[in-house]
C-alpha cells in the first residue's frame, strides 16, 4: 500500500537569523511507496502503443547510427547532450562551447576554474560510467548506483556524501530548513536501502517492455530520493542502464533529458501522479502509472527522432568537409580526423595523434590542411592559455540540437523555446 506517513519535525538548528516559519518544528507527511517486486503492473491500450512506438524509434536510431563513419563519435555527442540536459533540469546552465573548452582544459590537466562546467563534466563522466558498466543481461545493483553517484559528486562541495545513501530526511520544495511546507517528502531514510534493493531487483526483470520498465524504475527512484543531492541525474542515468541491459540501445543513447528539460511541468506532474495513496490495484494507481508511462514513452520517441536528424546533420557536415578538401586518400590522416572530430570537436595536435595512432608529422600536416580549409580554427583554453583547435561546425550543431529540442515543435524560429537555451550560432 502506497501511503503518507505522518512524522514530527524537530529542528536541530538554533534558528538564529531565521524567520519563525523556518526555525519552528511541526508535522509533515513522508510518502512511502509500494515495493515493485510482486506488484501487478498492467499497461493500458494507448500506453502500450506509445511504448511500442518509442521502442521502435530508439531501436531504429541505434541501428542506423552507423551512417556516421565513427558511430562512437555520435555516441559521445549524444551522451554530452543528454548529460547537459540532465544537469540543466537541476539548474546548471552551460553552453556547448563553454563545456567543450572546459573539457579540453581538463584533458590537459589545466585548471579551467569553471565550477558549473566541472559539475556538468562530472555528470557526463557518471553517465558514461553507468552506461558502460551495464551490458546485455547484466545486473543493475545498488552498488552500481552508488558508484555512479560517487562519480557525480566527486568534484563538488558535497563530495563527502558521494556514493552514500542518505542518513537524514530530505524533501523537495518549500523551506530549506524544514519539510513542513514541502511539495514532496520522500520516505524516511531508514527505508531507503530496502527500497533501493527492491528497485534494482525490478530493474533486472524482463517481463515488461523496456521503455515501460525504465519509466517505472525512474519514477520509483525519484520517489525514493536515496541521496542528499544528485537524485535526478542518477535517476536519469538509470534509464540508460536499463536500456543497455535490455539491449534496446547498444551504441547510442537518445537524449531523453533534453525532452524532459523542455517539458519540465509534464515531467514533474508525471512523476507526481505515480504516487498514489492506497492499493496498487486502485484506479488512481493504475491511471497515474499509465499516464506517466505515456509521457515517458513520448519523450523517448521524440528524443530518438530528433537525435536521428542530428546524426544526419553531422554526416552532412562531414560530407561538406570532404567536398571542401577535394581529393583525400582513403588511408590519410585527414580522413581519420574528419571521422574523429564529431566526437572531439575541440582537440590538440597531440590528442589527434594519440587518438588516430598516426605519425605526429602526418597529423600535424593534416591539421594544417583542415585549418586552411576552415574546418578547424585555433583557440586558447585553460589558465595556461594552451592552443587547441575547434571544429566550429560541430559545436554549432551541438548548440542547434539543444535549441531544437527546447521548442515543443522542434523549431525555435516558429515556436519560442520554453526554457533557457544557448544563443543561436553566428553564421
Amino acid at each position: 500500500m502506497g501511503s503518507f506517513e505522518k512524522l514530527l519535525w524537530v529542528p536541530e538548528l538554533d534558528g538564529i537569523g531565521l524567520p519563525r516559519r523556518d526555525r519552528r518544528g511541526g508535522t509533515y507527511e513522508a510518502y512511502v511507496p509500494d515495493r515493485l517486486i510482486g506488484r501487478l503492473l498492467a499497461l493500458g491500450g494507448p500506453e502500450a502503443a506509445d511504448v511500442a512506438d518509442a521502442e521502435h524509434a530508439v531501436r531504429d536510431l541505434d541501428r542506423t547510427a552507423a551512417a556516421l563513419a565513427d558511430t562512437e563519435a555520435l555516441a559521445r555527442l549524444l551522451l554530452r547532450a543528454e548529460s547537459v540536459a540532465s544537469s540543466r533540469i537541476e539548474g546548471l546552465q552551460i553552453g556547448a562551447r563553454r563545456l567543450l573548452k572546459a573539457d579540453s582544459a581538463r584533458r590537459q590537466n589545466d585548471d579551467h576554474a569553471d565550477v558549473s562546467a566541472a559539475e556538468v563534466l562530472a555528470n557526463i563522466d557518471a553517465m558514461a560510467y553507468a552506461i558502460q558498466a551495464v551490458s546485455a543481461g547484466e545486473e543493475i545493483t545498488p552498488e552500481l548506483l552508488l558508484e555512479t553517484h560517487r562519480r557525480l559528486l566527486a568534484p563538488t562541495r558535497l563530495a563527502a556524501y558521494g556514493g552514500q545513501m542518505r542518513k537524514q530526511q530530505n524533501w523537495i520544495g518549500g523551506s530549506s530548513y524544514n519539510p513542513c511546507s514541502a511539495d514532496f517528502v520522500p520516505p524516511p531514510w531508514e527505508m531507503v536501502e530496502a527500497l533501493l534493493v527492491d528497485l534494482c531487483a525490478f530493474a533486472n526483470e524482463d517481463s515488461l517492455p523496456t521503455v515501460a520498465q525504465a519509466a517505472i524504475a525512474h519514477a520509483q527512484f525519484e520517489t525514493i530520493h536515496p541521496f542528499i543531492d544528485g537524485n535526478g541525474r542518477v535517476g536519469r542515468a538509470l534509464i540508460h542502464m536499463i536500456f543497455r541491459r535490455r539491449t534496446l540501445t547498444t551504441a547510442v543513447s537518445p537524449p531523453v533529458s533534453l525532452i524532459f528539460a523542455t517539458r519540465t511541468r509534464d515531467y514533474i506532474e508525471g512523476l507526481s501522479v505515480t504516487r498514489y495513496n492506497g492499493s496498487p490495484e486502485s484506479k488512481e494507481a493504475t491511471v497515474g502509472l499509465n499516464a506517466w508511462i505515456g509521457t515517458f514513452a513520448a519523450a523517448c520517441a521524440r528524443a530518438a527522432t530528433d537525435a536521428a536528424i542530428f546524426e544526419k546533420r553531422i554526416a552532412a557536415v562531414q560530407d561538406e568537409w570532404r567536398v571542401r578538401l577535394g581529393s583525400i586518400r582513403r588511408d590519410s590522416a585527414v580522413l581519420s580526423l574528419i571521422e574523429l572530430l564529431p566526437g572531439t570537436p575541440i582537440i590538440t595536435t597531440a590528442e589527434a595523434q594519440a587518438m588516430t595512432g598516426r605519425a605526429l608529422s602526418s597529423v600535424a600536416e593534416a591539421m594544417k590542411r583542415l585549418e586552411s580549409a576552415g574546418i578547424i580554427t585555433p583557440m586558447l583554453v585553460g589558465r595556461s592559455r594552451k592552443q587547441v583547435y575547434q571544429a566550429c561546425d560541430i559545436v554549432d550543431a551541438f548548440t542547434d540540437i539543444e535549441r531544437q529540442l527546447a521548442s515543443p515543435i522542434g523549431d525555435t524560429q516558429i515556436e519560442t523555446p520554453v526554457r533557457s537555451v544557448p544563443a543561436r550560432p553566428v553564421k
